[in-house]
């Protein structure tokens, strides 16, 4: 997205209500109904229900997100992994949290979507009640999904005006039947929901309903670096209110019904609408569930992205299908989520069993969310008092909610667990994986080889390999270099050039960055590049290498014409050659039981990701690939006797 859409004017907040408010914004479709449930409709349920609502609201969304957690921004964006960059260098333990955050956050996307269009669609129920409505969802969802490649910034513009009449509706609709029994307004005392959560019948574990109002909230925080924190929070305020306002007319009209029940397709959220206005409101509706999915799905896709730059997930193939800072397509993460909502819709069918898996696993991230916001407030100079009595109060709430949502694990909840735990496995075999092959990475001193590399470039007996050649580094320090580079260069096949290349990407903290810095160890004959990219910031690598190439050329730092004395003479510009060194696990390894079943994973990951020359964006026409064996961890010893003939007799 454009910086513009962080100004605060009429454009910002229309674009901060398309985008945001999806998931938070379709829950009155489905909370009451998940609270209120089969069970006999009382003022205590209803009033008891209202009360927790108005104060999850309060404190887990207005408190934590949308006051405290907004001020945690890297350099203006937010999300779980934008929080980790901005921890992780003294706190590097806090992948733990990040990682089962992000897992949790992905397998949230995959029933958000089902929910949200089933619940929508459910309504027309009350006109046909025997309406097949899955064949319908699945192919909403289908049409989602294959709108995804498109991009989202000709549909995005008619999002906020959409979300602007669907929070409109909501409040109109709440605040008629607000008079059917204005003691409803009496929820807002807090005794009201203490004295459901402490005296009525297994009302502790209704917390479980309840969360599912909030569940929209870590959108807020994602979504920073897309609207801006003051257009988030202006718009904030109406969405709560219009959020409450149909709540409690739900609940006032609920309040008419004491002592009756909910037949299975009774949901307040449309029998508190005009008959006239039902196809209208369902119409709307359905609009609302599809800019929700939407909008957890593009988030998917950046946090997909994160995950890659932070070395968290493995490299796969992005595409920017617009020119819009912020329009990604992920085509592997598309069709991951695809296969995981169509699962989800099969599996559950109704809206009412999917509210007993949801809600689990977004009450985690919530919890990791936390974790990293203490450390990153104690970084930042907040009192130490206030840090942890803030981290105490928000933790002990997100854990009443964990332990109420931990009854829906046997109820459809170990279906998102057990998707979020394969997440997890992905992530963090791949980070294990990548430290352990690291950690056996051999650094030699590049000086000692500054006379080979040279009297190499000058022995016309060796065929020239390319006028330019380039290595990618990973060494962070310049006067370093791989020993298998050295090995490639001087002894696998002696590869002679006329200027030896060294490129060095580091991810940065910082999401956006996007420098170089050029460092002539042997002017002419040894250069060095490293860039710094944010980690939101694709790697292009062979167009960066370009641009560097042509400023060195214009600030006459560096001669590209060919060395060849028939094309020096037209300054004709020397070829350049990329070569990929691709480490294989080599046979010579003793590993652990733990660290082989990692690298296991983590290979074959690599075999199903993308390699080096497409995830750097090089021109496979000029890149060789070499595999080199990698020793993780050389077996010590070997019981190898040499034998001889016996003597021959004579």
């Amino acid at each position: 997205m454009s910086q513009a859409n962080h100004k605060t004017n009429l454009a910002g907040l229309m674009i901060a209500l398309g985008i945001i408010y999806g998931d938070i914004g379709t829950s009155p479709l489905y909370v009451l109904k998940a609270i209120i449930g089969d069970k006999l409709i009382s003022r205590d349920l209803v009033l008891g229900g209202l009360s927790c609502i108005f104060w999850t609201l309060t404190f887990q969304t207005t408190i934590k997100y949308v006051v405290v957690t907004l001020r945690a921004d890297n350099h203006g964006e937010g999300g779980i992994f934008s929080l980790y960059a901005l921890v992780r260098r003294r706190y590097k333990w806090l992948i733990l949290p990040a990682v089962i955050g992000g897992a949790s956050l992905l397998s949230e996307a995959m029933i958000t979507p089902p929910i949200s269009v089933s619940s929508a669609i459910e309504g027309l129920r009350i006109l046909h009640p025997d309406i097949p409505t899955v064949p319908i969802v699945i192919a909403i969802i289908i049409g989602i999904f294959m709108l995804q490649q498109l991009g989202t910034s000709i549909v995005g513009k008619s999002f906020g005006p959409i979300m602007f009449i669907w929070f409109s509706m909501l409040a109109v609709l709440g605040l008629q039947h607000i008079f059917d029994d204005i003691s409803v307004l009496s929820a807002i005392k807090p005794t009201y929901g203490l004295r459901l959560l402490l005296e009525y019948p297994g009302g502790f574990w209704i917390l479980g309903a309840v969360f599912l109002c909030t569940t929209g909230a870590e959108a807020l925080y994602s979504d920073l670096g897309h609207c801006g924190r003051q257009n988030i929070r202006i718009t904030w305020a109406f969405v709560k209110s219009a959020l409450l306002l149909n709540y409690f007319g739900q609940g006032a009209f609920l309040l008419t019904l004491e002592g009756q029940t909910l037949n299975n397709d009774g949901n307040p959220f449309y029998l508190i609408m005009p008959h006239w206005f039902l196809l209208i409101g369902i119409f709307i509706a359905t609009l609302a569930a599809i800019i929700a999915s939407q909008a957890v799905i593009s988030g998917t896709f950046t946090l997909i992205s994160e995950a890659i730059r932070l070395n968290l997930w493995p490299k796969v193939r992005i595409v920017y299908p617009t020119i819009l800072k912020g329009q990604i397509y992920v085509p592997s993460a598309n069709r991951l989520l695809f296969l995981g909502c169509i699962f989800v819709v099969l599996f559950f069918k109704e809206s009412a069993n999917m509210e007993a898996a949801y809600g689990l696993t977004i009450n985690i991230a919530m919890m990791m969310t936390t974790i990293l916001l203490i450390f990153y407030l104690r970084d930042n100079r907040v009192a130490k008092v206030t840090v942890m009595f803030g981290f105490l109060a928000t933790f002990s709430f997100e854990l009443s909610f964990l332990v109420a949502n931990l009854a829906k694990f046997f109820h459809g909840g170990w279906v998102t667990v057990l998707m979020s735990g394969s997440l997890f496995t992905i992530m963090w075999a791949w980070y294990t994986a990548r430290k352990i092959r690291n950690r056996y990475l051999e650094f030699v001193n590049l000086e000692t080889y500054y006379e080979m590399l040279g009297e190499l470039s000058r022995d016309f007996g060796v065929p020239k390999y390319a006028t330019h050649l380039v290595y990618l580094t990973s060494a962070d320090n310049p006067e370093q270099i791989e020993s298998k580079i050295i090995y490639s260069i001087l002894q696998k096949q002696p590869k002679r050039a006329d200027v030896y290349w060294f490129v060095h990407v580091d991810v940065t903290d910082e999401p956006y960055t996007l420098q170089y810095k050029v460092t002539p160890l042997v002017p002419n004959e040894i250069i060095r590049i490293d860039f710094r990219l944010g980690f939101r910031v694709e790697p292009r690598i062979n167009l960066f290498f370009r641009k560097v190439v042509t400023q060195l050329v214009k600030s006459k730092e560096a001669d590209l014409s060919s060395r060849y004395h028939s094309l020096h003479k037209f300054n004709i510009m020397g070829d350049f050659r990329f070569v990929v060194l691709e480490r294989v696990l080599s046979y010579e390894n003793e590993l652990s039981l733990k660290d082989r079943i990692i690298m296991s994973l983590y290979w074959l990951l690599k075999h199903l990701s993308l390699n080096d020359t497409k995830a750097f964006g090089l021109d496979t026409s000029a890149v060789t690939v070499e595999r080199v064996p990698l020793v993780v961890s050389p077996i010590k010893e070997v019981n190898l006797q040499r034998i001889y003939d016996p003597p021959e007799e004579k």
